[in-house]
């Protein structure tokens, strides 16, 4: 059990307790796949470098939710493991997202499929490094889906609130994936083409909040708060509201982390500063730089967007032109309108005194974060 307190909506205690929750699952989890062949290993060993750390906001949104519908501080071990198994299915998200991103970091430390990349290599095999790190990297991110639900069902709940909250969990795996095909999509657009057109613009802008609400908003927010009031027992106006303001919350939380991914401080994000420059990651601060900037800007931009071999000063160019289009401080405002009508359903909705005040303190962390 843990105390929860909405002066500090994510403590270190409950930080521990999640991560000791996945920690005594991958232990089990270890066994099995030692008796299967230890050299399954690096499997295991990756699993619990990459759920080690992060956020912990998607089981904290949970959690919070459990403790909105009972008015309980105190969570029970059932809810935590519960919750701990939403971080294992995200973690398996983050693998796949890595592959397709072609990202050379994650959490500070190599990405998963390149360390399986570093391990072909050093061990002098067979074939092509890289297509062997990916296929490891995606094989990594399917145990760790499955896992995920081997967790949550595993977690001691009792039969009737799995079942009131299994329809989240199913849900949220559809949606997520949906939303990463979606992205994939948009990924594949050219941004420069699309936004020298007023419709163009407003179709660029568009696709990206699409790609936004069912990629990250709903699997990082509105789901885990919904697994976690429908485990409570939530009456339906209660899972209504908390659904209303889980998307923009949700949207608010992600363009923050697209913030981040451009003027964010890599000693506090785990990730290369400017990487989603380098990467060409089309995002809404990316889209409305684009839609924003004259046509030699963009031009400009255009030209340094998505070039992995881009220097420090490049980088830094791509960054003023962002930002002397008006891109960020767009972004900033939608964060804002976006918090704000999320905090307005929160401020009305028929929440416990505590866990409204854990919501809406976990809600400012969400959005305001450096990290």
């Amino acid at each position: 059990m843990v105390t929860l307190s909405s002066k500090h909506p994510v403590s270190d205690e409950f930080r521990a307790r999640i991560g000791a929750s996945i920690t005594d699952f991958l232990d089990e989890q270890g066994t099995i796949l030692d008796g299967l062949d230890p050299a399954t290993a690096p499997l295991l060993d990756r699993a619990r470098v990459f759920t080690a750390g992060g956020k912990r906001l998607r089981p904290a949104f949970a959690a919070w939710a459990w403790v909105a519908v009972t008015g309980k501080a105190d969570l029970p071990d059932a809810v935590i493991r519960a919750a701990a198994a939403l971080d294992v299915l995200h973690v398996s998200a983050l693998m796949h997202d890595d592959v397709m991103d072609a990202s050379d970091e994650r959490r500070g430390v190599p990405a998963a499929h390149r360390q399986f990349e570093a391990d072909h290599r050093r061990e002098a095999r067979r074939g092509n490094a890289a297509s062997f790190g990916r296929a490891g990297a995606i094989l990594l991110g399917d145990l760790l889906l499955v896992w995920s639900e081997e967790m949550f069902r595993r977690s001691g709940l009792s039969a009737s609130a799995l079942e009131r909250a299994y329809p989240h969990v199913e849900a949220v795996r559809t949606e997520v994936t949906a939303g990463q095909y979606l992205d994939v999509v948009a990924q594949s657009q050219d941004p420069y083409a699309i936004s020298r057109t007023p419709a163009g613009r407003e179709r660029l802008v568009e696709m990206i909040r699409t790609v936004v609400t069912w990629k990250s908003a709903s699997y990082s927010v509105r789901r885990p708060m919904l697994v976690g009031a429908a485990i409570a027992g939530s009456t339906p106006d209660l899972m209504e509201a908390l659904s209303a303001a889980g998307q923009p919350l949700g949207r608010a939380f992600q363009y923050r982390d697209d913030i981040l991914g451009v003027y964010g401080d890599e000693a506090l994000t785990g990730k290369e500063s400017g990487e989603d420059v380098r990467e060409g990651k089309l995002t809404l601060l990316a889209a409305e730089a684009f839609t924003r900037s004259g046509e030699a800007e963009a031009a400009e931009l255009a030209s340094l967007f998505g070039d992995p071999g881009l220097t420090t000063t490049q980088v830094e160019r791509a960054r003023e032109i962002i930002s002397a289009s008006g891109a960020r401080e767009a972004v900033e405002a939608e964060i804002r309108r976006e918090f704000d009508a999320a905090e307005t359903i929160l401020q009305t909705a028929p929440l416990s005194d505590l866990g409204r005040d854990g919501l809406q303190a976990l809600a400012r962390l969400a959005v305001r974060r450096n990290f």
